[in-house]
């Protein structure tokens, strides 16, 4: 009895770690820095929606074509880059994940977005990239 309690106080006290969904979104964040639109690709599902909101490229983004243009017109106008994740949280149910982050992405210009993903099934549903250039991360 005072191994499980003492284990049960254990476990309490660990600090909670990452989900799945907060993973794949550091890696997709990397993927973005990196211009790899091959990979940014890959983690759409069908029907994904992009709400870009602010800069030159603000719209609406649906279907494979459309999401390739946009991430190829990023990475270029971007060039060498690097990504600096000043926060990032996840909610999560049996249903789904959505993940928020705040980042710089930083090449030719620093763009500071809010970046909002949701995650179903493993693969990206929908996402929100909110240019947000009065940040002060």
């Amino acid at each position: 009895m005072r191994i499980a309690l003492a284990a049960t106080a254990l476990l309490l006290a660990t600090p909670a770690f990452a989900g799945p969904a907060e993973e794949m979104s550091k890696s997709r964040i990397d993927a973005i820095a990196k211009g790899d639109v091959a990979a940014v690709q890959s983690a759409y599902a069908d029907g994904a929606m992009l709400h870009w909101v602010g800069g030159p490229l603000d719209g609406v983004y649906t279907g494979a074509d459309k999401l390739k243009t946009v991430w190829t017109k990023f990475s270029t106008a971007q060039g060498e880059q690097t990504a600096k994740v000043a926060s990032v949280s996840e909610a999560m149910n049996p249903k789904g994940s959505t993940v928020t982050a705040d980042v710089t992405f930083s090449g030719k210009n620093a763009v500071k977005v809010r970046y909002v993903m949701v995650w179903r099934e493993g693969k990206l549903a929908d996402e929100i990239w909110q240019v947000n250039p009065n940040a002060a991360y």
